[in-house]
């Protein structure tokens, strides 16, 4: 199953996508958010709750069934191992045949589509060093942009792991309680040994707390001194990984994840470590799933005096002595707002998709300091006492912070298949995710189908070999103004294809030789719904496709040349790249596997 399954094609290549995922929790039986749930009048919401309905109502995707099965109506019917249950998903037999049931994109019996929920995995309070916010304050912000789960995640520190991780449960049990539309995760920021930042979070439980304790206490790299990028410490990060997949297979905590943040921003996550973290557990419960394919920090990119006049995403470092010695200068950069990794077509997150294995991409806020806000920090010790105390008013906007709300500019879309924790956590592990900044689009389809097979987000489609195989990208066009005050518009979208080659001998491989822009598609309306569709022809050979699109505002030449990008994010300028001018989406991968 997973990254050890043949499908039995000439490449005998594993894919990380067919999770045979064998935690077989059932998923609580949470109801639909209020906002979700039409059988619930207009007038018994709360403001933010009527808010987020007004917001799918414009969007097209409430009512008629939509929020619940999906952005779209009238899609592919899938396989008939579709209409598995969860509990025959969970018996060996349908574990067997988990290529099919994720190649016809869902496991479970409810229509052809998801509850898509949009959420943020990297999110700071008065919980760490350099953060303010309560943790209701984040939760209602969120709340208040639309987001429907969210991870707290302050950062692994000796005064975290000995007195914060245990103080900041309360406080995120109170904001479970007051926000029941929001799923509000707890987690912390890790300190990779030998290497940068990665969210680690947890299913809620009796356990998160404790788990996450000795998680920190006995493997993030700052509380060990364990950063620098030496065998040992790359060691000990595998390690860590693999105690979280022991706590899941005994059951302490029902789930655990691991998504690596702003991955090239000081360029010590190397190739061969984000392998090696990626197989670090079995993928039947792969813990390290992804990196952030955007970092947050986007509004540290605004222009001096009304800005923080640095990067976006603070990406404005160059080498040092643990940096990976194989970066080029420019991955130093965000291209777009996105990471190098991820912008670069045929790059290093391409290299990982050729390999047939799971490795995803979100977008999250990084939330610590939000531009323009008036509230200072509280006083207190934070060594003493594992927070600040709560941020008090400032009397005045201060313009010299580089972070925004979640979800005020930044969002990560989750394809879940209920309202529940869980289905979250299988929905990123799934790879049913794409991300897009300043709300550039309000809805993403994308299903590949041959025969009478379909696949979407994550997934893969299992064909024979010389099926016409068609990729469509249903997208709800943006409707309502931004943050910024203004509604985006959609300007391109670009089917990004490439070969699957199997794992890479060198582990320090990036770059990914076949995959290349194969088709760009000008779009040329403003409102409602847009089909782009995109035929494969006779697929002979194993591939993968993904999907990303812009507002046209800003774009270059990728890095590999005019043949591989010939108009793909340009680089940001540091101390002078306003976000709101430069907005993208982009969808996690799917595979066609012809055999």
């Amino acid at each position: 199953m997973g990254h050890g399954h043949s499908h039995g094609h000439s490449h005998g290549h594993g894919h990380g996508h067919d999770h045979g995922h064998d935690h077989s929790h059932d998923h609580e039986s949470a109801p639909l958010p209020a906002a979700f749930d039409t059988s619930v009048p207009d007038e018994a919401l709360s403001p933010e709750q009527q808010s987020r309905r007004s917001m799918l109502r414009r969007a097209g995707l409430l009512g008629a069934g939509l929020a619940t099965v999906g952005v779209f109506g009238g899609a592919a019917t899938g396989t008939a191992a579709a209409q598995t249950s969860a509990a025959a998903q969970a018996s060996a037999a349908a574990q067997a045949s988990a290529g099919d049931r994720r190649g016809s994109g869902q496991g479970k019996s409810k229509g052809n589509g998801f509850l898509w929920l949009a959420g943020d995995h990297h999110i700071h309070t008065q919980y760490s060093s350099d953060g303010k916010y309560r943790v209701v304050d984040q939760v209602r912000q969120g709340a208040r942009h639309g987001m429907d789960w969210l991870v707290i995640t302050d950062h692994g520190s000796a005064a975290h792991a000995k007195i914060g991780v245990d103080k900041v449960n309360p406080d995120i049990r109170a904001a479970r309680a007051a926000y029941e539309d929001t799923l509000v995760f707890q987690g912390l920021e890790w300190n990779i040994p030998g290497a940068e930042h990665g969210t680690v979070f947890v299913h809620p439980g009796k356990n998160e707390v404790s788990v996450l304790k000795q998680f920190e206490t006995d493997y993030d790299g700052s509380v060990k001194n364990a950063s620098d990028s030496t065998p040992a410490n790359e060691a000990l990060a595998v390690a860590g990984l693999a105690f979280l997949g022991e706590q899941v297979q005994r059951r302490k905590v029902k789930d655990a994840l691991m998504l690596a943040n702003h991955p090239a921003r000081r360029g010590v996550d190397s190739p061969h470590e984000i392998r090696a973290w990626r197989d670090a557990t079995p993928a039947s419960h792969q813990i390290a799933v992804g990196f952030e394919g955007a970092p947050g920090h986007q509004a540290a990119g605004l222009p001096a005096p009304l800005g923080m006049g640095r990067a976006r995403g603070i990406y404005d470092n160059n080498p040092s002595a643990n940096s990976f010695a194989g970066y080029p200068p420019e991955s130093y950069r965000t291209w777009g707002g996105f990471d190098w990794m991820t912008a670069t077509v045929g790059g290093l997150w391409d290299s990982l998709l050729a390999e047939g294995k799971a490795w995803w991409i979100s977008a999250n806020s990084d939330s610590h300091q939000v531009y323009a806000d008036t509230a200072a920090r509280g006083g207190g010790d934070f060594n003493t006492d594992g927070r600040y105390q709560d941020p008090v008013y400032n009397g005045q906007i201060d313009v010299t912070q580089g972070d925004y709300w979640p979800g005020q500019y930044s969002r990560t879309h989750v394809g879940a298949e209920d309202y529940s924790y869980a289905a979250v956590m299988d929905g990123i592990r799934a790879g049913r995710v794409w991300v897009d900044h300043g709300q550039l689009i309000s809805g993403l389809d994308v299903r590949v189908s041959g025969g009478s097979r379909w696949a979407t987000l994550g997934g893969a489609l299992h064909v024979k070999k010389g099926t016409n195989v068609t990729l469509t990208v249903d997208i709800a066009l943006a409707q309502d103004a931004n943050w910024a005050g203004f509604v985006p518009k959609l300007a391109r979208v670009d089917v990004i294809q490439g070969d699957v080659t199997g794992p890479a001998v060198d582990k320090d491989t990036l770059t990914a030789p076949t995959t290349k822009v194969v088709k760009s598609y000008e779009i040329n309306k403003s409102t409602g719904t847009v089909r782009v569709t995109y035929s494969l022809g006779r697929v002979d050979r194993p591939l993968y496709l993904r999907v990303r699109g812009s507002d046209g505002n800003r774009s270059a030449v990728g890095s590999r040349g005019a043949a591989v990008d010939p108009a793909g994010p340009a680089i940001d300028v540091v101390g002078d790249a306003d976000p709101w001018k430069d907005l993208w989406f982009y969808s996690n991968p799917l595979w066609v596997l012809p055999a």
